[in-house]
């Protein structure tokens, strides 16, 4: 069973498309817990108790899981059905910015569904800099994998590589060809030209209050490397 999690704005709806194109009826979305609308103690309780009551859900092993969720919440899952996890990662500041921009662009009070955080982001007029140095956005990347092995994830993919990382993928987790498809990525370059909304110093006081997501980031990428040199090894 694949265990897909979805960090904001890093190329996941594009992957839920290719996802649910392979998968059909064995799809299924989880974004109904919004980790990033309640506090950290509130949303690692609330993955606790799904941890419990899921373990005793049947899915099938030949399934897929793909949302907004902290991954802890299918561990008790994984003990009895064969689980692979897998997430994608963006540079920090530029996902940061990414989400900024698309919470500006999205803002629909009017349907319910928009989360108190991102209430007090239009309706207080937060500038970039405000957003990106908010406690409740700090290290969203750790925040996500808070109570989780990583040594357990089979695949960290980098958001900048996405058609070669997809191929990875679809290759070495599927054992197939998945079909590339790009959704919602007006901003995915490797270079952002809203990243000149912010001086060198903010950047810089940014790259240390989120130092956690990025060195994971880092890491990620530096795995990214080893893998793709043994994958293209005649």
């Amino acid at each position: 069973m694949l265990i897909s999690v979805h960090m904001p704005k890093t190329a996941g709806l594009s992957f839920r498309a290719a996802l649910e194109s392979h998968f059909g009826d064995r799809f299924q979305a989880d974004y109904g817990d919004y980790p990033l609308a309640h506090s950290p103690h509130a949303r690692r309780e609330q993955a606790q108790r799904s941890r419990k009551a899921l373990s005793a859900v049947e899915f099938s092993p030949q399934g897929c899981v793909h949302g907004h969720f902290l991954p802890v919440k299918y561990l008790s899952l994984a003990e009895s059905v064969p689980c692979v996890f897998v997430t994608w990662l963006r540079e920090p500041l530029a996902r940061l910015i990414s989400h900024y921009h698309y919470w500006q662009r999205s803002y629909e009070p009017e349907l319910g569904s928009t989360t108190s955080l991102h209430r007090r982001v239009i309706e207080e007029r937060w500038t970039l800099r405000q957003f990106c140095l908010a406690p409740e956005l700090r290290n969203v990347y750790c925040e996500f994998l808070w109570g989780f092995p990583r040594q357990r994830l089979a695949f960290v993919g980098i958001s900048e590589y996405y058609p070669e990382e997809l191929r990875y993928f679809s290759q070495e987790i599927l054992g197939n060809n998945l079909l590339l498809k790009t959704l919602n990525s007006r901003d995915n370059g490797p270079r952002n030209p809203v990243y000149d909304e912010l001086s060198d110093t903010d950047r810089q006081e940014i790259a240390t209050f989120h130092a956690d997501d990025v060195a994971l980031y880092r890491s990620a990428l530096e795995s990214r490397a080893r893998r793709i040199e043994a994958w293209n090894r005649p």
